[in-house]
């Protein structure tokens, strides 16, 4: 007969060193009575591609998350930051754990990507566009009345502290407090919490700058909150921590533009428009998705394998460029099931890595002039690309509130990995025993389902 089940807390955390937890004292405890193991992240080491490994146990080459931003080669349509559940191909931990045991609850709490996901508490902002232009700030949540009371016990959730130039812990300690609030009538066994915070300083300022320094501490802080919070509504002796550290963020000093590089080659079509030069992906042969330090280059003619070696000649050898990925190179990555270019793959024809202490930026225009009108907001959905300079503010244009255009500003970036050191960051586990070894992100969905009876993916 099957004993009581545990109560599961995995925390989702970008940014968390093993040398953080020095100054992380309530996290270092729970390390320190428990176990912790070197993990390495999926490649591209991504929020988004991250998250979906941490939660299906497959790569990117199976789930289909190859990026923060997902691209359909049919209808040759970029979505950047969208939100459904529904774009993985592959189970998550609540699909398997209820598909194995309906008796269990689960939560999914501001991962990303999981809109209308089948955990029975569901929460991710999702403001409200009105027909005026303005938002309203509001959260998808299930149950589907949840985000109203959270907010009439809580306030609103602090959208300007998840992403913006005052991105920072109110955010992360919105997300605490909702978590407990929502749990406390009928608390999960599993819930996949994710708290952002260690993701925004470093990269402002870099990963050792003393804002960095001290979000780990701030951190901290709200994760004792949460484990103890937690704690206090279970059986204490039940509850076990997980905490997977995203990917590392480290020091950059340079940047690469992949889609001025196509551009220059003739490659990548431009329309002017009276807001600025937009990027025309129907009328590329090839253009880039730059996300961090990883860009994904897609081709009109993904079979075209002259194509492919004269864009791999461009990008190789180039400061800043450590690898050119193709054929069967992104196979051995995890990043594309087959070698010959699939209408259903999301991964690029080629993947562009940098050396580690360089990124990439999405800007395609050469003269700042022609930068369109949204370059200089924060808008996630129209750049075609991440832009880490929505973390910084232009104050050469106070009061107007606008995002500078000079990418010497980022000081920190993440996405490829180190091959003499892949394991970057750290998996934490409350139980003693329960993790040993250098794991893969791959691996920690099967260890949670270890602790219900369930089998991992195969």
């Amino acid at each position: 007969m099957m004993g009581a089940s545990p109560r599961v807390l995995l925390l989702s955390i970008p940014g968390l060193r093993p040398e953080d937890l020095g100054r992380m004292p309530a996290l270092a405890a729970i390390a320190v009575s428990g176990s912790s193991v070197p993990l390495a992240p999926c490649l591209p080491a991504l929020t988004c591609p991250v998250q979906a490994t941490l939660t299906t146990g497959t790569t990117p080459a199976v789930h289909g998350i190859t990026a923060n931003g997902l691209f359909d080669r049919s209808s040759r349509h970029l979505e950047m930051w969208i939100s459904p559940d529904s774009v993985h191909r592959s189970a998550r931990l609540w699909d398997r754990l209820k598909a194995a045991r309906p008796d269990l609850r689960t939560a999914a709490w501001f991962l990303l990507q999981s809109k209308h996901a089948g955990a029975d508490l569901v929460c991710l902002p999702a403001p409200k566009h009105n027909a005026d232009g303005t938002e309203t700030m509001w959260c998808h949540t299930r149950p589907e009345g949840l985000y109203a009371s959270l907010r009439d016990r809580l306030g609103e959730f602090p959208l300007h502290s998840f992403w913006g130039p005052v991105a920072g812990i109110e955010s992360s300690r919105w997300i605490v407090r909702s978590f407990l609030a929502a749990a406390a009538d009928a608390p999960p066994h599993c819930a996949c919490v994710y708290l952002p915070h260690l993701d925004y300083a470093a990269q402002r300022s870099g990963p050792d700058s003393p804002p960095a320094l001290a979000a780990c501490g701030e951190l901290d802080a709200e994760i004792d909150t949460l484990v103890s919070g937690f704690r206090a509504v279970v059986e204490p002796d039940e509850v076990v921590v997980i905490v997977a550290g995203e990917y590392r963020i480290r020091p950059v000093t340079h940047a690469v533009f992949p889609n001025r590089i196509l551009r220059e080659a003739g490659l990548l079509g431009i329309a002017s428009t009276a807001d600025g030069e937009l990027l025309d992906i129907a009328g590329s042969r090839a253009w880039g998705l730059a996300d961090h330090q990883v860009s994904h280059i897609y081709l009109r003619d993904g079979s075209d394998r002259g194509l492919v070696e004269e864009i791999a000649t461009l990008f190789r050898g180039r400061e800043g460029v450590a690898g050119v990925l193709a054929g069967e190179e992104l196979v051995a990555v995890g990043l594309a099931a087959a070698p010959i270019s699939d209408p259903r793959s999301r991964c690029g024809d080629l993947v562009v890595t940098s050396t580690l202490d360089s990124w990439q930026a999405y800007p395609y225009w050469f003269d700042d002039d022609r930068a369109p009108g949204f370059a200089r907001t924060i808008d996630i959905h129209r750049k075609p690309g991440y832009d880490p300079l929505e973390l910084h503010l232009d104050r050469s244009r106070l009061p107007k509130i606008a995002i500078p255009l000079d990418t010497a500003l980022v000081k920190g970036s993440h996405g490829a990995l180190d091959p003499a050191a892949p394991h970057e960051t750290i998996l934490i586990a409350s139980r003693p025993g329960l993790v040993s070894g250098p794991l893969a992100m791959d691996e920690v969905a099967g260890v949670v389902l270890g602790l219900f009876g369930v089998a991992p993916a195969v």
